[in-house]
């Protein structure tokens, strides 16, 4: 037993829960990747889950599990769009009410496509105000569940479920993993997997990828303490500009990464055009940061294949195609 928020236990306990309800994501090969980097690179594209992202896995597990006496007073969540899409398909399936408080500048298909699954979402400034505080004061009203966007046991067990998957799959595909990278906001998705993928495979390396202007968990890693980032940081991507790791995740993650990388703007934009056309992936900048570590060579050397894990494909049609015009 360990003292940290969740155990490998959780996390396969998470996949019997969601199973029915969420994607087995493929692991895709692309000799044009491989022949880039310089050796064998499995792509765990989680842009073909539910909604587009890993969120949906730790929004069901997480509200699957909530009383029936519970689900009339709804749930309420934080989220610049991957969460909040996450946690609206989830409430929609379990039939339960959801009010989703968004940044006003979150990209508008994040926001439509929340509200089109049946959510509230309501808008706030995230350089002025704070969306933990507008969703614990819609909580105290209405009753209603808080769902953190990573800092829950559930939540993190539940994207755990990915590292599950990715260790079948490559098995299938006859690859010995040598790392994996993963990207990084308040470090959710990260600690699930490397709680997964440590307990049947401990040699294997995880990193930890993050936008150069949010590397607060890269930071922390280091000092072994939890960082935060200034008030005036900015970046392209969207759905990794958590302030500081989580209470929660951090220890996971300080516990059992290898590291924290981190990648130029520029450089997300590269990886995305990449993955548009040699790989004919649709990816958002906070989904690509993964693959530009492994584009740009950031991780140390591993024996075996690396595993790049891309978390999202919920980009605005208009910046996206900006971006692919360079």
């Amino acid at each position: 037993m360990t003292d940290f928020a969740i155990s490998a236990a959780d996390v396969h306990d998470a996949a019997r829960r969601i199973e029915r309800a969420a994607v087995r994501t493929p692991l895709l090969e692309y000799a044009s990747l491989n022949e880039r980097v310089g050796h064998r690179v499995l792509v765990k594209f989680e842009a073909a889950q539910h909604t587009g992202s890993f969120k949906f896995r730790g929004a069901y597990n997480r509200l699957s599990r909530i009383s029936e006496g519970q689900k009339r007073h709804g749930v309420v969540a934080w989220s610049s769009g991957n969460h909040a899409q996450g946690v609206a398909a989830a409430a929609r399936l379990l039939r339960i009410p959801a009010t989703i408080v968004m940044p006003a500048d979150a990209p508008t298909i994040k926001v439509s496509n929340t509200r089109s699954l049946g959510a509230e979402v309501v808008p706030y400034d995230r350089n002025t105000q704070s969306r933990e505080e507008i969703a614990t004061a819609i909580s105290v009203e209405s009753g209603a569940v808080l769902v953190p966007s990573f800092d829950d046991p559930y939540i993190i067990a539940g994207q755990g479920t990915a590292g599950l998957e990715i260790l079948d799959q490559a098995a299938d595909a006859g690859a010995s993993i040598g790392r994996v990278l993963v990207c990084c906001g308040g470090g959710g998705l990260v600690a699930g997997i490397a709680t997964a993928i440590k307990d049947r495979a401990p040699d294997i390396a995880i990193y930890s990828v993050e936008p150069q202007a949010f590397d607060d968990t890269a930071r922390s890693l280091v000092s072994g303490t939890r960082e935060t980032v200034p008030a005036d940081a900015r970046s392209i991507c969207d759905a990794l500009m958590a302030s500081s790791p989580g209470a929660l995740t951090f220890p996971i993650n300080q516990a059992l990464l290898s590291g924290g990388l981190t990648v130029t703007d520029d450089q997300v934009r590269a990886a995305m055009r990449f993955a548009f056309q040699s790989m004919k992936l649709v990816v958002e900048p906070g989904g690509a940061v993964a693959l530009a570590a492994a584009l740009e060579g950031l991780a140390p050397p591993a024996e075996g294949a690396t595993v790049v894990v891309i978390s999202g494909g919920n980009v605005d049609p208009d910046a996206y195609a900006a971006i692919l015009q360079g």
